[in-house]
């Protein structure tokens, strides 16, 4: 269909005053374009200005939303992308049971802003399958449509429009399988948190501890966390009863508003995780969650909680995790705690899991290892929660000499009950260290080199 294009000319004129001469330092052409329903329409999302030697430069960020680069409703028929264009998520988009989306290596979605019921996102649906392989040199990107990043990656010279400290502008992603989880009242699905019962896409749960949703890796999910409803956020990486055939590695969350990455129940393994600034907790397990997650680095800031939230089981379906060789970076500056909360990690409602090989380092005194109540001592009693392997690594001042505050293991790792021996056996399980040690923690932390926090640290 033919393009009718309408120019105005606009002579935008900025006098700046010296030594008694005006300087004409630009004028700005604007082009609008109007269109039929069946033309591509340009929305320009967000405006930035940068001031170099007294010119304006005004730089747009713009997504073409064409009907075959905009993902919305429900997803029908398998699909794939192409990673030459940008894609734009509108509202909550769900792919069906029996569909495939996917997502080649490069491909950048940016999603609408939003809040409520309606936020942008992404939705795995039970029987759906996700193939999302980026790679380190091509990873997969989630963002805000007010992100400047462009096809292929990079930036303009004026760098990132966002920050770690951005966020909840969308949603996140959502994957839901049918492996079994610890339901209350030993139901077999659920409905998951943040998306309207009336939607039954957002059902997860069943009993296929080997149930396949497909395969996510090297995929960066930035800026999300809207608020669906007062105090119920979206996390970065919602797996919901997500089966053991499911592939899920080297992922990063920056900036999200609730935490990182959920795990509901499910038996999935993962691995190579990083998850920055998060405003709640960075790992947080629900439900009876039966996987292992091997390698993190969670890096806190002054908006985060902890690095780790562990929940017991909610029914009779016990389940056991696995989490090993992870690193937890507190938000710490000059011995002084950034934010109110921080903490390491929090062990509530009778958890159930092995911990081994991490390291908690940068944390300011008052943070602790927690078990919240009498279930927790009780696990820990009974040898289904356990702790191998723990190193803190205390943090420092500006003149690099250890806090004077620096707490001993025994305050650190805290039964709040008092009912168990967690305190005194913390000697035997972790231990101060000045230097990170062989085989404690994340073991490489340039595995994660393709990542938005490597190109901003």
């Amino acid at each position: 269909m033919p393009i009718t294009f309408v120019t105005n000319l606009i002579d935008l004129k900025l006098n700046i005053m010296k030594k008694n001469k005006f300087i004409l330092l630009f004028s700005l052409l604007a082009i609008l374009i109007s269109c039929t329903e069946e033309d591509p329409i340009i929305e320009y999302v967000t405006v930035t200005k940068t001031v170099i030697d007294k010119v304006i430069e005004i730089q747009n960020v713009a997504i073409d939303s064409n009907t075959d680069s905009t993902l919305q409703g429900n997803i029908t028929s398998d699909t794939t992308l192409d990673a030459s264009k940008i894609w734009l998520l509108k509202g909550r988009v769900s792919v069906l049971d029996g569909v495939t989306l996917t997502i080649p290596a490069g491909t950048i979605i940016k999603a609408a802003a939003g809040t409520g019921a309606d936020a942008s996102t992404l939705i795995i649906a039970r029987g759906a399958t996700i193939l999302a392989n980026g790679t380190a040199d091509a990873p997969i990107i989630m963002t805000s449509i007010s992100d400047n990043i462009e096809v292929g990656g990079d930036y303009p010279s004026n760098g990132p429009s966002l920050n770690v400290d951005t966020r909840g502008l969308w949603g996140g992603l959502i994957i839901l399988g049918y492996a079994p989880s610890s339901f209350s009242g030993d139901v077999t699905e659920l409905q998951i948190e943040g998306i309207p019962t009336s939607d039954t896409s957002g059902l997860y749960g069943g009993s296929d501890a080997a149930d396949n949703s497909g395969t996510v890796e090297y995929l960066s999910i930035r800026h999300g966390g809207a608020e669906i409803g007062e105090g119920n956020e979206i996390n970065g990486l919602t797996l919901g009863g997500v089966g053991s055939g499911t592939t899920i590695n080297h992922i990063e969350i920056v900036g999200n508003v609730d935490d990182g990455i959920e795990f509901f129940g499910g038996t999935v393994n993962a691995s190579n995780l990083l998850v920055w600034g998060q405003g709640d907790d960075a790992i947080d397990i629900d439900q009876g969650y039966a996987g292992t997650i091997d390698g993190a680095l969670v890096v806190l800031t002054a908006a985060s909680d902890h690095g780790f939230e562990i929940d017991g089981p909610e029914g009779s379906t016990t389940g056991r995790f696995t989490l090993k060789n992870a690193t937890v970076i507190g938000a710490t500056d000059n011995c002084t705690s950034e934010g109110v909360d921080g903490e390491m990690a929090d062990f509530r409602k009778g958890a159930t899991g092995d911990l081994l090989n991490i390291l908690f380092k940068n944390f300011a005194s008052g943070k602790d290892v927690e078990l919240d109540a009498s279930a927790d001592a009780t696990t820990y009693t009974a040898g289904t929660l356990t702790f191998a392997n723990i190193d803190i690594l205390h943090p420092v001042d500006a003149e690099g000499a250890v806090c004077s505050d620096v707490e001993t293991l025994d305050l650190i790792f805290d039964d709040k009950s008092d009912e168990s021996t967690f305190e005194t056996d913390a000697s035997t399980f972790a231990e101060v260290v000045t230097a990170q040690a062989d085989g404690n923690g994340l073991a490489d932390d340039s595995i994660f080199s393709w990542t938005f926090y490597a190109y901003n640290n």
